[in-house]
């Protein structure tokens, strides 16, 4: 009897390591859905009360972080940890951005082999005097220069040093720029899909990013560049732009809550034809859904620019990405 009992205590001990071997296989191989967020800086800074969702993201990353010409940071952060605790408190991690679609020409300096390890070290610094999580990357255009992937390949180091993360947004715009040891170094990369026209491009009206601009952007990166779909987040639009019927007209730019408010039912569209006859392009709710559904199956989260564009009622389009994002793991 006594040799039975063991028996099966051993055969229970064996049960219980196998099934905490496998829902530790199952959290390995299913990471939650990134849902990142970028915010304006000075927001997280200034203002005193934050209408953001915490409970429906994963990441926020604040932009900008830019520095002088000199690659010193002098703006003042005191009123920041706030903001960053609210975010903890709610699991949300947060990152400082750097760059932005603007060109930047201190960056070309700062980049370089004798300024580039001060930089960092400023950078890494400030990440760490205000508990962030880590650094986001958006260097763009001619930002991007031959001592861009030095400059990623040295970041990345001194971060994961000190268990921060760093990341980046892309496009394909300027794929060429993008070497692949660079991108290797980032712990995810957020895949700008929107911007295939705008008020700078008179000359091709339409629509900026449609269903079809985001599977071609990720197939290149996931397919022709290699990028794992663990380490991809597609990047999806808070607002539109509107042309005239006649290229000479000024285009106008309007965020997502500026468009519904204008224009009830607009949210379930993604083109509005407006009273003077400009037509607006941007990403209702079910394209939003429908970009989310792609991103489960291509890609491993969706990214946001931006939270301040969205609306703060039933309409959300953060509310709509959750909603995808939760339909298939009720």
């Amino acid at each position: 009897m006594l040799h039975v009992m063991k028996l099966r205590w051993y055969l229970l001990i064996i049960v219980m390591a196998l099934s905490s071997y496998t829902e530790a296989q199952t959290v390995i191989s299913n990471p939650p859905f990134k849902i990142v967020g970028y915010y304006p800086l000075q927001s997280a800074i200034t203002d005193t009360v934050c209408n953001i969702s915490f409970d429906k993201l994963t990441h926020i990353n604040l932009a900008f972080l830019n520095p002088d010409t000199l690659g010193n940071f002098s703006q003042n952060f005191s009123s920041l940890p706030l903001f960053i605790n609210a975010a903890h408190n709610n699991n949300v991690k947060v990152l400082a951005s750097i760059g932005g679609g603007s060109a930047h020409t201190y960056y070309h300096p700062l980049l370089q082999d004798d300024k580039r390890a001060m930089f960092i070290n400023n950078l890494v610094s400030l990440v760490l005097q205000y508990n962030l999580d880590g650094i986001d990357v958006d260097l763009e255009g001619d930002d991007i220069d031959t001592n861009y992937e030095n400059f990623v390949i040295d970041l990345a180091k001194a971060l994961r040093s000190k268990n921060k993360m760093i990341t980046a947004a892309i496009a394909i715009y300027y794929k060429d720029a993008l070497t692949d040891k660079a991108l290797a170094q980032y712990d995810f990369v957020t895949i700008m899909s929107y911007d295939r026209t705008g008020p700078w491009r008179t000359e091709r009206p339409g629509p900026h990013a449609t269903y079809a601009h985001a599977l071609e952007d990720l197939n290149y990166f996931g397919v022709e560049r290699s990028i794992p779909k663990e380490k991809m987040v597609l990047g999806v639009p808070f607002y539109g732009y509107g042309f005239g019927p006649e290229l000479t007209s000024a285009a106008i730019s309007l965020n997502y809550e500026q468009i519904i408010t204008l224009f009830p039912g607009a949210e379930l569209l993604d083109e509005h034809t407006m009273p003077d006859g400009k037509i607006l392009y941007y990403n209702g709710i079910p394209t939003i859904k429908q970009k989310t559904i792609l991103a489960k199956e291509k890609a491993s989260g969706i990214m946001i620019w931006q939270l301040k564009g969205d609306a703060q009622d039933e309409h959300s389009l953060l509310k709509a990405i959750n909603e995808a994002a939760s339909e298939n793991n009720k």
